[in-house]
């Protein structure tokens, strides 16, 4: 019994440790009677009736959940017309879903290289791909975005046969954009694979919200590989590749997250589905939570957003947590983003635009974040 309990005494002191560094964290249920600035519900589709109706139909016709992987059980005829209708929409050959965005993830980078590989990561890459670059037992390096002679020279001097360059397309935290093109066109002449990960650009970039790879003219090339998250602006759960046929099938054979894990639930999977029905329906949605983030940085007088993201740096952990709970006791929910999530001494409220906020909407959080912001230090 001592033996037992002075193995997690360390718990106590780290616990501490979090709480002097501002970086404690809880968790709390979500409300409903609370302007929403936190969740990643971009096109407002998570309440809408026609999905919800078709995650009903796909959970009597198939069953709570999928009851196996997807390789036994796990898939239904709706994960394949789910597949088929999300790689058109992004203009690729295939794609195969997966059970969460991260999983999608782990899956592409590692089973795509492996030991003998070169894998480069962009240094604000989503925590699926840092810990995707640390699974795939190849040899990993950092680079940053705003300097891509970093990627050229490790592209060029490398001494492995094969190498793989990972993105985001936008990035989480600050809603920047990727430099899909310069980077496609590295990758291109070292004959490398680039992996971009589409889950904040799904919906919100290119015509009709299809990212940001198609976008800037590079959907369905062979030498790229898009993942994304159903759990974004499509309302639902799960993840997704999609690229090359030659792509899936190898996936299919030797990614880990896709042949050991439960398949995705068919509620997930049919709501999805008809998310993707409603976006491709009314491509406006895309424009207009575009819209709604520009109107959001006027607020709180951050520059023109590339993104859904409106990011508001306060500095200071401690700081940038007491502004978030101060706006939820007053009605407005704001994402709180803290090391590790950022860089030490980038804590910032990171608010998320919705294609269904209301004008009404929008002068409340103005009320309540320009009251707020006033009062925190410069």
């Amino acid at each position: 019994m001592v033996g037992n309990v002075a193995a997690l005494d360390w718990l106590t002191e780290a616990a501490n440790e979090r709480a002097r560094s501002g970086l404690h964290r809880t968790l709390r249920p979500r409300r409903t009677d609370v302007i929403d600035l936190a969740s990643n519900d971009y096109l407002g589709l998570s309440r809408h009736p026609e999905i919800l109706d078709a995650a009903c139909a796909a959970t009597r016709n198939w069953g709570a959940g999928a009851t196996g992987s997807r390789l036994v059980t796990g898939t239904t005829e709706l994960h394949e017309k789910l597949e088929e209708e999300l790689a058109s929409f992004v203009g690729a050959e295939s794609a195969l879903v997966f059970s969460s965005g991260y999983t999608a993830n782990l899956g592409v980078v590692a089973a795509m290289s492996g030991r003998g590989s070169l894998v480069l990561s962009d240094s604000a890459s989503h925590a699926s791909l840092v810990d995707a670059c640390r699974l795939s037992r190849a040899r990993v390096e950092i680079y940053d975005r705003r300097n891509l002679f970093d990627v050229e020279h490790a592209l060029r001097t490398r001494t492995e046969q094969r190498a793989l360059v990972v993105t985001d397309s936008v990035f989480s935290a600050d809603g920047d954009l990727a430099p899909l093109r310069e980077l496609h066109a590295l990758c291109r002449r070292y004959s490398a694979l680039l992996v971009v990960d589409e889950a904040h650009g799904i919906g919100v970039r290119g015509v009709g919200g299809r990212g940001l790879v198609h976008e800037v003219g590079l959907a369905g090339a062979p030498d790229i590989v898009v993942t994304a998250t159903l759990s974004k602006s499509l309302a639902s759960q799960g993840g997704v590749v999609m690229g090359p046929a030659m792509v899936r099938d190898h996936l299919i054979d030797v990614a880990r997250p896709f042949i050991f894990d439960t398949g995705l639930a068919p509620a997930a999977t049919g709501g999805a589905r008809a998310a993707l029905g409603v976006l491709i329906r009314e491509p406006e949605r895309a424009l207009a939570v575009r819209d709604r983030a520009l109107r959001l940085s006027s607020i709180v007088g951050t520059e023109v957003p590339e993104s859904a993201v409106v990011s508001v740096v306060l500095g200071d952990a401690a700081t940038a947590y007491a502004a978030a709970q101060e706006a939820f006791r007053r009605g407005v929910h704001v994402g709180c983003f803290r090391p590790p999530s950022v860089p030490e001494g980038t804590s910032r409220l990171r608010l998320t635009a919705r294609a269904s906020l209301t004008d009404a909407e929008l002068d409340v959080i103005g009320d309540v974040l320009g009251s707020i912001l006033s009062r925190v230090p410069a």
